[in-house]
């Protein structure tokens, strides 16, 4: 047992060595943003093969939400036949968050060009934020086309004849973020996995490119940790799963399985709610406990970022937002107008430390699992190639 209660592999503590320095995600060489492309070329279409993956008639991604490799490769026994495929790894972006990646995957460019940068995070000039999971804000509802407006991937797959699939629970058909980064894909809703894997085949016969989401692990990991015997009886559906997929798929087709992020086992919570030191100057706290957005008074940004390093020295990276962008944390540039989007201070935890706030965030605070880091547990994941 960790001393979290929970059983699986030990936490690394906030006593021990800390990293030396955050893990930059690979932007340009081997991370989620280089992977639309490299798919798209893998079917014919002309752009940029970084990855390097090989030519497919149909292509299947499929999206475990949660699935990070340090936590794959912790595991074998539970998940044979993915740990037999387990070949690669790629860096999540950050913060390595859900929001954040399905948007890198819907976009493929880094958070810094396509602006979702947070599981919540400022509307620039406006004193109010907005949470991407639920696309909730107070006052005026916030248009998904406007706040993320490129183009996706699937937009550009339907200029070039591809109609491409979304099999993927019914709750998410419509919302916000959905509609975000989900733009140009044939929504095809499926509850159980029994469904979502035949909608990959139906969908595999009639569409050269399908994109399946799996989101119970991550869940249960939230819930109960990663590495507990619930998460591992859903890390056992989710190998079975890709297994009945890729056995499903016709002749001439390549199964992709990757994640958005991994997860760690919090010991450590901080709860900025009930510390008046931290709070002071402070306007709002975005982001979540592993990548907090510190947005902040005017003209107390150099004090916070002070007091926040002061608090945090030895449990986590506390930058400044000009040094978040300089060290290139959320790709090689970003966009102008995003930048009031990143909190003035940026504290990000590693080892099992989370930063929380039980009075405004009473669920998230409770969690076991959490993941938005820069840590190798949170940015790795995998990237299984399957042919048939």
């Amino acid at each position: 047992m960790t001393e979290s209660g929970i059983s699986g592999p030990r936490p690394i503590t906030a006593s021990e060595t800390p990293p030396a320095v955050p893990v930059v995600p690979a932007y340009g060489t081997a991370s989620l943003a280089d992977l639309p492309e490299s798919l798209l070329a893998s079917l014919g279409m002309p752009t940029t093969n970084v990855l390097g993956l090989e030519p497919a008639e149909r292509v299947c991604l499929f999206l475990v939400d949660g699935l990070g490799a340090e936590l794959l490769a912790a595991h074998p026994g539970a998940a044979p036949f993915l740990s037999a495929h387990l070949r690669r790894t790629l860096t999540a972006g950050f913060p390595s968050s859900t929001p954040t990646s399905l948007a890198t995957l819907g976009t493929g460019t880094p958070p810094g060009e396509h602006g979702m940068i947070g599981i919540s995070m400022a509307i620039p000039g406006e004193g109010r934020m907005l949470n991407c999971l639920r696309w909730t804000a107070p006052g005026l509802p916030v248009d998904p086309d406007v706040w993320q407006p490129a183009d996706t991937v699937y937009q550009r797959m339907h200029a070039n004849g591809i109609r491409p699939v979304y099999v993927a629970p019914g709750a998410f058909d419509g919302t916000g973020l959905t509609r975000a980064v989900y733009r140009g894909v044939r929504y095809h809703a499926a509850e159980t996995v029994d469904e979502r894997v035949e909608g990959v085949r139906r969908a595999l016969a009639e569409s050269s490119y399908v994109v399946v989401y799996y989101g119970d692990l991550d869940a249960m990991g939230h819930m109960t940790g990663w590495g507990s015997a619930q998460w591992l009886e859903q890390l056992a559906i989710v190998d079975r799963m890709a297994e009945r997929i890729a056995e499903g798929m016709p002749p001439g087709s390549a199964l992709y399985v990757t994640a958005d992020h991994g997860m760690i086992n919090a010991v450590d919570k901080v709860d900025v709610d009930e510390s008046p030191v931290l709070q002071e100057g402070v306007v709002m706290l975005g982001g979540d406990a592993r990548a907090r957005h510190v947005y902040t008074a005017p003209g107390a940004a150099a004090a916070v970022l002070e007091t926040w390093r002061t608090v945090f020295h030895g449990r986590a990276w506390v930058v400044s937002r000009e040094e978040a962008v300089a060290e290139g944390w959320f790709g090689r540039t970003v966009r102008k107008e995003w930048l009031g989007r990143i909190g003035d201070v940026m504290a990000v935890p590693y080892g099992d430390c989370v930063i929380v706030a039980s009075r405004a965030e009473p669920l998230e605070s409770s969690l076991v699992g959490y993941h938005g880091s820069l840590t190798t547990a949170e940015q790795t994941v995998p990237l299984l190639g399957i042919r048939r």
